[in-house]
């Protein structure tokens, strides 16, 4: 789900590039917060001075885990700079609506006033999950990636397509400009799921059942795998044993289990389909990144699989997708790194 980048503040500026402040990225499962000081040096605009991964289910709020990772600092060599942060930019799926970040995958609510209150800081700045990533993909280089479909030839200047599976299914287009890039945020992951052949189409039959709209995040997503599995086992006529997307992906690639390993392989060819569908769309040239929870846990069953042949698979346009690089990408710190220099550069353009 998109989130429109917003500010919410005290009447300060922001903050300048010496001055430190926090950065994070919400998702469904893991919360990834840094502390943050703008950089002249490498291609990095921030410096990550300090990081830490949470998993959101063992906390009570957001603002908790904020404050937690404030204290963390009193025991680094950054302790000085707790009474300095006046700052925050978060990374989060979901929308503002006054006070809130609406977000239904999420296990509590986000209010923006408590996160304020609660770190004593005066400006709390918001951006789409996705949108954040697709902003740090300017910063990375292609050593720091895994090749999925390479190109024909070196990828051409335009849009870049980044998209992933996690709790949820994220999408947004890097467009590259002068004096910096700008990036569209998308609800991509809500269009109509497209079944390629027959076993798919039995399968949207079982997903429709119970809703009149059937996303293509419905099957692309830790959620969406547990609902393939789930209907390939009533395909198959037998029981469901796996219960979490995590026993579905290790089964499959164990191959201890058929309807989890056809399960991983619907995933990865509506993944191929979908992903060529938006590079059309989009028009990106540029190449796609595929990043999110999922794909690097899977990634060799991902080459092996129908990936690439259904990426390719649109007619007419086979050779157009053959100049389009697919590389992934691991999530880390680029959303904090994503939603810290998108703050600053707002703060430069205001």
């Amino acid at each position: 789900m998109a989130l429109a980048a917003a500010s919410m503040s005290t009447g300060s500026t922001g903050p300048g590039r010496d001055q430190p402040f926090l950065a994070a990225d919400v998702g469904g499962t893991h919360a990834r917060i840094g502390l943050v000081v703008g950089s002249t040096a490498g291609r990095r605009p921030v410096s990550v001075l300090h990081y830490h991964r949470y998993g959101c289910a063992d906390w009570s709020s957001l603002t908790a885990m904020l404050q937690d990772f404030v204290g963390q600092l009193e025991h680094t060599p950054h302790a000085a700079m707790r009474g300095q942060l006046r700052h925050c930019a978060v990374a989060c799926a979901g929308y503002v609506l006054d006070d809130a970040i609406i977000n239904e995958n999420l296990p509590w609510p986000v209010s923006i006033r408590d996160i304020r209150d609660g770190l004593g800081i005066q400006r709390l700045a918001v951006i789409n999950d996705f949108e954040a990533v697709a902003y740090a993909t300017q910063f990375i280089d292609t050593g720091e990636t895994r090749p999925v479909i390479e190109a024909t030839a070196p990828a051409a200047p335009g849009p870049v397509l980044v998209m992933g599976p996690g709790t949820g299914l994220g999408s947004a287009v890097l467009l590259p400009g002068q004096p910096r890039a700008q990036v569209l945020a998308t609800e991509a992951g809500q269009i109509s799921l497209a079944p390629g052949n027959e076993r798919e189409i039995e399968i949207l039959r079982l997903f429709r059942r119970d809703r009149p709209h059937v996303s293509f995040e419905d099957a692309l997503s830790g959620p969406g795998l547990l609902k393939l599995y789930r209907a390939l086992c009533e395909l198959r006529g037998g029981p469901a044993r796996l219960l979490t997307p995590a026993e579905i992906t290790g089964a499959a690639l164990a191959a201890s289990e058929v309807a989890a390993v056809e399960a991983l392989h619907v995933f990865c060819g509506l993944l191929g389909s979908f992903v060529g569908d938006l590079v059309l769309l989009y028009g990106a040239r540029g190449g796609v990144y595929l990043a999110g929870g999922i794909l690097p846990r899977i990634q060799p069953f991902l080459l092996a699989s129908s990936f690439a042949e259904r990426y390719f698979n649109k007619g007419v346009m086979r050779a157009y997708l053959q100049q389009v690089p697919v590389r992934l990408i691991e999530h880390g710190q680029l959303g904090v790194i994503g939603a810290a220099g998108w703050f600053l550069d707002e703060r430069q353009g205001e």
